[in-house]
């Protein structure tokens, strides 16, 4: 019998408090970047599909895809990658769940450990379409700090390669330097036009405790992004 999911620290109610509505800035460019264009979309697609292994194409979903899946699926099922760990590593966010004065800091793989997340299976007959919903969703300036690519993932039905997006270390973009202390600041800061980073973190967290998908570092991060909240806004209930 599945266990029910534990009680996070983290609530509805804390990410309420932070939410404030934010007109969309538009795309923040970095230095060394440049926004994608329909022909950066168009060569994308058409390299994964050029590579995709034999067989139906699976999309490894380890952060908010899990929650809020971009494109249509057929099938589901858990899945491990090994070699790779999710982690708050995807810098700054001036847009989506932060703003300059606050930015946010987004999930992405990297190196190191194993992580556990959902696999789904695009449709094939609609299978181009379903990509550039995905490739549009996750690729806004060029070259991508977490580009596309294949890896190998453990079902309990057998392993399959599948594909996903994974953190470029050489990237300006790469954030590995913040202590969890340091993260959970920002964590419990940063709002962007699209929700808050406290709503993100919440989101991933009980999802993955609904799969029964235990990650230990986000359930400390939750616990301390509540505290912080908590601490800034003493006389809300």
């Amino acid at each position: 019998m599945p266990r029910a999911p534990r009680q996070m620290r983290l609530t509805a109610a804390h990410v309420a408090r932070v939410h404030r509505e934010i007109p969309d800035p538009g795309i923040q460019v970095m230095p060394g970047f440049r926004p994608a264009t329909d022909d950066d979309f168009n060569a994308i697609v058409a390299e994964i599909l050029a590579t995709q292994p034999a067989g139906p194409l699976w999309l490894f979903a380890y952060g908010s895809l899990i929650w809020r899946p971009e494109t249509a699926f057929v099938e589901s099922r858990q899945a491990v990658v090994r070699g790779w760990h999710r982690r708050f590593c995807l810098g700054w966010d001036y847009r989506f769940r932060g703003n300059r004065e606050a930015p946010g800091l987004m999930l992405a793989l990297d190196r190191g450990g194993q992580c556990r997340g959902m696999l789904y299976r695009l449709p094939d007959d609609v299978l181009e379409n379903e990509l550039h919903k995905l490739i549009r969703r996750e690729v806004s300036m060029v070259p991508s700090a977490f580009p596309w690519r294949w890896v190998d993932v453990m079902t309990t039905e057998g392993p399959l390669r599948a594909l996903t997006f994974a953190m470029d270390r050489k990237s300006g973009r790469y954030i590995a330097e913040l202590s969890e202390e340091q993260l959970a600041d920002v964590l419990a800061r940063a709002v962007g036009f699209r929700g808050s980073m406290a709503e993100y973190l919440f989101s991933t967290v009980s999802k993955l405790e609904e799969l029964g998908i235990h990650d230990r570092n986000l359930w400390r991060l939750q616990a301390l992004v509540a505290e912080r909240i908590d601490a800034a806004h003493p006389t809300e209930s």
